[in-house]
């Protein structure tokens, strides 16, 4: 099975290094002919009339090794908007050559690794700008990583290959400048910078807010957004002068002179910090920054049906290039209120990202061909009273007409498929269970798959979610090749969802539940294993203990599932390792502390049972982002690890503040909307899946209560509760079967001077059922004396009633009962 990326380690030799060697040397520096160079940015492509290379006459190839080459990397670079135009059979080195493609796989060998693609010189040849065919060089460096994969995977047999750990280079946890608590001293230097030259666009007064707003008129909220861009130890190294100065983005002066202006602002904050001194008492590692890390990939995904892929790594822009590698590249282009999350991602709170219709063709000729797909998607909702269906990801051509679409209703997520079994719109839909609360604001792993067997699937974290597809199977031969794929909105920008994106893949083919499961455990964004070496505490050369550390969001970083391990073939010697900690810019955090009651003793023989990687933990915890993923750097503190020892003493906490002498607030409470939906329905036996019911409680449910506080109950929200009420009422009597049962003694077909000459039939069932007899409830002499005054007064007709009355007047009673306090109270 090939993957894009790797779930194993391995500390030994790999196949990348029977690649490598003075050929992949030679072969790197001749890549520069091409080109101007490997200079700062991204470089032009060639021009758009050079030769046409892609019609190959050459040889056959020679094995099936030279042909998966041929099928996965030599048909996608030869064209002339790749590298066909450069790197034929004139100009070296020559692995588009279109004379002889043994030839061009020979010259192709020691420029990509099959082991480790992302690693390939290559590849980091394009990454550093070298003809990239795109805006951003990352983009064209992750293209031509899916291509080697492809071709990795059907020459090594697939699954999922190892990530080699290599030693970092060492050094001590050194002395760091902290931002302070307090924004006084920024206040006084740099803030007046940002407010007076960069309020108009990074502030929430600004006409069009961009983020980060570090101008914000909210001085502690603007030294927040600001401090990942400032560099304390080297304040020119900042991102607020780099952008100035290399960049030149919106200097209000010269641009030169703005930098300096700015440098001097964050020079002068940066003076009145004294560094942070390590506390000589600690038991530490050594230190490592994340770019000191071995990046992880994506490790182990499963995509080899892939036709679209989003890993939104570009972090700036209006683009979220499709990086799939399968052409047209579908990328998306982003618009309102959308913003770039670190650690990989978009956040979108009335935004969108949409592609074109031509380019979004490729899905309803890939999907179609195969009548099945699998939507994937990392996301993070917003909040969970988005209804619409709020479009998370859609491929349509408007409000009522699509090929598929994946929403969220409230706590729902639903799945609206195009077949020649359903109408335009995809109905009915496909929805998680609503008691089941499926959909929760956090980050969730969601896969809605199709095919014509079982139709529709939801998955949530790796288990299916969803019942049997009201729609069935049936053939996707209706779709049409003129919508166009948009997430977070529809296209016509109706129906917004507000959320997170981490990731987003389309596949060509459906997701086995075990395919599903492995890329939930492979998780999402960019992630490193950092090495701490322990060496020096423990009596055994490279002696690691590694965490797997990725950029949670902007404001966190994610450690997860510890161990450890040796690099290289040494013995290791037994020791005890107690209470880990984790330190950043030179002391302990004082949060975050998940590993803090490890107690492990730690054998040879337990290293050598666990294939040479002992599991610490299975525990993950966040850590806050204090200077930046390029600036902030981490150790680990011991409370025991080997011989060496520190007694660690818990911070003495402050004295509680004083109680706030706040008014008591009521014992009593108000069901919410989920609630009364729910009581409405065990009260009456109507089921909540009743069609008009259903359709009722979409019409009314955001304008019912939303939370549990009685004082904010207000008049439209009884409205609503009263309209759901007659609707579970009317779907009651209008049932004979179900009517009879409710009320045995009811004689509904009787004139109403007969029908209620005795009202207990009536209401002693309603009473019953819908207020009850506890002592808390309404007293229930008075409840009855209300309704009968009602039904007297719905009977009073003169003796002309119509046929239908005593029903109706039932309902009223009814609908009197079930919306009353007596069910909203509790």
């Amino acid at each position: 099975m090939t993957s894009r990326s790797n779930s194993n380690f391995s500390n030994g030799n790999s196949l990348r290094a029977a690649w490598r060697g003075g050929a992949a040397v030679v072969a790197l520096i001749v890549l520069t002919a091409c080109g101007s160079g490997s200079g700062p940015g991204v470089q032009e492509i060639p021009p758009a009339d050079a030769p046409d290379v892609s019609n190959y006459t050459g040889p056959a190839p020679s094995t099936a090794d030279v042909q998966n080459f041929k099928l996965a990397v030599w048909d996608n670079l030869v064209p002339n908007n790749r590298c066909g135009s450069c790197h034929n059979q004139s100009q070296s080195p020559r692995f588009v050559r279109a004379d002889d493609i043994n030839m061009a796989y020979e010259v192709m060998n020691p420029l990509a690794d099959l082991s480790d693609p992302a690693q390939s010189s290559i590849v980091a040849k394009v990454r550093s700008g070298h003809n990239c065919w795109l805006s951003d060089a990352d983009a064209c460096g992750d293209i031509l990583v899916s291509y080697i994969e492809n071709w990795a995977g059907n020459t090594l047999g697939g699954g999922s290959r190892a990530v080699p750990l290599t030693a970092p280079v060492l050094r001590d946890p050194g002395d760091s400048k902290n931002f302070p608590v307090s924004p006084g001293a920024f206040a006084s230097t740099v803030y007046p910078v940002l407010d007076t030259y960069c309020s108009n666009c990074h502030s929430e007064a600004a006409a069009v807010p961009q983020q980060p707003l570090f101008a914000s008129a909210d001085v502690a909220a603007a030294y927040d957004a600001a401090r990942t861009k400032i560099d304390l130890d080297t304040p020119s190294s900042s991102r607020f002068v780099v952008r100035l100065a290399s960049e030149f983005h919106n200097c209000w002066s010269n641009c030169a002179l703005d930098a300096a202006e700015m440098d001097a602002a964050i020079t002068a904050f940066a003076n009145g910090i004294s560094a942070t001194e390590i506390d000589g008492d600690l038991v530490t590692s050594k230190a490592l920054t994340m770019l000191d890390g071995i990046i992880a990939s994506s490790g182990g995904r499963i995509e080899n049906n892939v036709v679209a892929l989003y890993e939104f790594k570009t972090g700036s822009g209006n683009v979220a290039f499709d990086t799939s590698g399968v052409e047209p590249a579908l990328n998306l282009t982003l618009s309102g209120d959308t913003t770039w999350v670190g650690g990989y991602g978009i956040s979108m709170t009335s935004g969108k990202a949409q592609g074109s219709t031509a380019a979004s063709a490729k899905l309803q000729q890939q999907l179609s061909a195969t009548n099945e797909y699998s939507i994937e998607a990392w996301v993070v909702p917003g909040n969970v009273t988005q209804d619409g269906p709020a479009r998370i990801v859609t491929y349509s051509g408007g409000t009522d007409d699509r090929n598929l679409m994946l929403g969220q209703t409230l706590y729902d997520y639903d799945l609206l498929n195009r077949s020649d079994v359903t109408g335009a719109d995809g109905e009915p839909r496909l929805s998680t269970p609503s008691d089941e609360e499926v959909l929760q604001a956090t980050l969730q792993h969601v896969v809605a798959t199709f095919d014509p067997t079982n139709g529709r699937q939801i998955f949530v974290n790796g288990e299916l979610r969803s019942g049997t597809d009201p729609a069935g199977g049936g053939l996707l031969a209706d779709w049409n090749d003129t919508y166009a794929l948009a997430i977070g909105s529809e296209v016509d920008n109706d129906n917004r969802w507000a959320g997170t994106m981490r990731l987003l893949a389309i596949h060509s083919r459906t997701l086995t539940p075990e395919q599903i499961m492995t890329n939930y455990d492979a998780g999402v964004g960019e992630k490193f294993f950092l090495l701490f070496n322990v060496s020096d505490h423990v009596g055994t050369p490279d002696a690691y203990i590694v965490f797997v550390v990725s950029q949670f969001d902007s404001y966190g970083y994610l450690f997860d599932a510890p161990f450890f391990t040796v690099l290289g073939d040494g013995t290791i010697a037994d020791f005890d390792m107690r209470g880990i900690r984790i330190g950043v810019n030179g002391r302990e955090l004082v949060t975050g502390q998940a590993y803090a009651n490890l107690d492990e003793s730690v054998t040879g023989a337990a290293v050598a049972a666990s294939d040479g990687q002992l599991a610490l933990s299975r525990l993950g915890t966040v850590v806050a982002v204090e200077k930046g993923a390029e600036l902030d750097e981490f150790f680990l503190t011991f409370e025991q690890l080997g011989a060496s020892t520190n007694v660690f003493i818990e911070a003495t906490p402050p004295p509680p503040a004083d109680p706030v002498d706040t008014e008591r607030g009521p014992d009593i409470g108000i069901r919410d909307f989920a609630e009364i939906d729910a009581s409405m329905s065990a009260i009456t036996g109507i089921p909540r899946t009743n069609a008009a019911v259903r359709a009722t409680f979409e019409a009314v449910h955001q304008a019912m209560p939303v939370n549990t506080n009685l004082e904010g109950f207000i008049s439209s929200q009884q409205m609503a509760v009263t309209q759901l009420s007659i609707s579970y009422c009317n779907e009651l009597l209008e049932d004979t079967g179900a009517r009879s049962s409710f009320f045995p003694g009811m004689d509904f077909d009787a004139d109403v001077s007969i029908a209620f000459a005795d009202t207990g039939a009536l209401l002693d069932p309603l009473i019953t059922r819908g207020i009850g007899v506890v002592s808390s409830q309404p007293d229930a002499a008075l409840v009855r004396a209300e309704l009968d005054a009602l039904i007297t007064t719905l009977t009073n007709c003169g003796g002309s009633c119509e046929a239908d009355r005593t029903v109706r007047v039932a309902k009223a009673a009814c609908a009197a009962v079930l919306g009353s306090a007596a069910m909203m109270l509790q």
